[in-house]
């Protein structure tokens, strides 16, 4: 029986954050050898379960080496990375013959020593099996692809949807891709076109338009003879690394040829749409404001403080709009976990001035100082059985308040940064989402999977913060250039 390992380290890194990511924020949250990580995935929405149950259904032997993830946040620290590395080999090498290698990166890991992290640590696995052993992986859409990803590995294969939903389909699809190459059916060959342009993370909704015509581009490519996969990248903006930015992938059956010709045409089709694919921006005067006349609840996007692109979770700038305006009744959720700890101290039921949040620095606003009844202490533990973007399923902000003031705004407080990926965040602590005029989200397409079930009205705000929509604000010293839309008068072709 054949057999394939797996392996995966998944994080985003926003280098524009002060703080680093530690060896502790991965073993937090999965830090996994073994079989841990067979046991970790078995009901979890994600492509290792794909991997898993795609290689079941072949008969092939699943070997789980190594699975990590921390939640985004900065760049990884050498002496982190450096652990999460010697793991990895130390499991290749103690897993015996192998076959076949289904790896998972995300595409934007920087660490401070390899700012193309993802890249260094498929070159270093292959450098360890050799050039011959078939390596096929998923990658997330959000990833700023390299060209050492592209030359380390056989296949990569992004997820098509955005909210990520169809992450087990795409791990389902690696492991078919890697069952059919290990019976000498297919001999699957990659390239990469590199358009110099960035799509603004406000315009990647795959159902939204542009975005969902140039998925859907990819999809027909993705039908032709010949070809085994097609991927859109839209790129980390995030991250400032000189592979920032959007990219096509396409993987033919032996093709070096083709695979060029139509990623270079992928890459065009891209290039061509870049003006509807560089963003439009809300301020969050004005979608308080039409949130006061939309159909409620209305979902507030809170793209600056984009918990799931790294951000604190700890920004302001709607809290204080929305408490300015009194208009709702309105949600907002804020990590701090010294607010908890001070709401602890008062007691339920109690009412006392409180300082909430900004915590972090001045971008993501002051903060935010009211009048709170202390509604709820909970431990914030909770489980989405639905799917959900990024196949998260067990959720942990540690413990938690909910707080009111006498306008109408409820406050949730965190112990821990929050990913607002499920209503059960709110369901959970006895808090009907529909009975809420304005439902704040920190992130920008992510929380749509769950909120688009409640809320009729959706707008994106542009707030200040590290993950800003406006990716012309932010401080880059290592992208391209010349680049779309920093430089708007770029001229390209492949």
């Amino acid at each position: 029986m054949p057999r394939v390992g797996i392996l995966a380290l998944i994080q985003e890194s926003n280098t524009f954050l002060p703080g680093t990511t530690t060896l502790g924020h991965f073993q937090q949250d999965l830090f996994l050898v073994g079989d841990e990580v067979r046991t970790q995935f078995a009901n979890a929405h994600h492509e290792i379960r794909g991997f898993f149950d795609g290689l079941a259904r072949a008969g092939i032997e699943a070997v789980p080496l190594f699975a990590a993830r921390a939640l985004p946040f900065g760049t990884i620290e050498p002496e982190a990375f450096d652990v999460l590395l010697k793991t990895m080999i130390e499991q290749l090498n103690s897993a015996g013959q192998l076959d076949g290698l289904l790896v998972a990166p995300h595409g934007a890991t920087v660490s401070r020593l390899f700012p193309d992290a993802d890249g260094a640590w498929l070159s270093k696995i292959r450098s360890v099996v050799g050039p011959t052993m078939p390596m096929i992986g998923t990658l997330d859409p959000h990833g700023n692809l390299s060209a050492a990803m592209v030359a380390a590995t056989d296949a990569l294969v992004s997820y098509r949807t955005n909210p990520h939903i169809d992450q087990e389909n795409r791990g389902v699809e690696a492991a078919e891709l890697m069952i059919r190459t290990l019976k000498g059916e297919i001999r699957p060959v990659q390239v990469a076109c590199y358009p110099p342009m960035a799509i603004n993370i406000e315009r990647q909704c795959t159902s939204e338009s542009p975005c969902k015509e140039l998925a859907e581009r990819f999809d027909e490519v993705r039908g032709r003879e010949g070809v085994l996969a097609s991927s859109l990248m839209f790129g980390f903006p995030y991250a400032d690394v000189a592979e920032m930015g959007s990219s096509s992938l396409v993987v033919t059956d032996g093709n070096l040829e083709l695979a060029q010709q139509l990623a270079n045409e992928l890459g065009h089709e891209m290039w061509n749409l870049r003006q509807g694919l560089a963003g439009t921006f809300l301020s969050v005067e004005d979608a308080v404001a039409q949130a006061a006349n939309l159909p409620g609840p209305v979902c507030l996007l809170d793209m600056g403080d984009n918990v799931g692109g790294g951000s604190p979770g700890d920004g302001t700038w709607l809290a204080h709009e929305l408490y300015r305006t009194g208009i709702g009744p309105a949600f907002v959720c804020i990590d701090d976990a010294a607010t908890v700890q001070a709401a602890e101290a008062i007691g339920v039921g109690n009412t006392r001035t409180l300082s909430i949040g900004g915590r972090t620095d001045e971008l993501h606003g002051p903060p935010f100082e009211a009048e709170f009844s202390v509604l709820q202490l909970e431990e914030g533990r909770y489980t989405e059985s639905e799917v959900r973007h990024g196949g998260f399923t067990e959720f942990d902000q540690g413990r938690t308040a909910i707080l009111s003031t006498r306008n109408g705004l409820t406050v949730m407080v965190t112990s821990k940064r929050s990913l607002p990926f499920s209503l059960k965040q709110l369901t959970t602590f006895g808090l009907d989402p529909k009975k809420f005029q304005i439902i704040v989200a920190k992130g920008v397409n992510a929380p749509l999977a769950a909120y688009r079930s409640v809320c009729p009205s959706i707008l994106r705000v542009n707030t200040r913060g590290v993950t800003v929509a406006d990716m012309t604000q932010l401080p880059y010293r290592n992208r391209r250039q010349p680049m779309f839309p920093f430089e708007e008068t770029t001229i390209w072709s492949a």
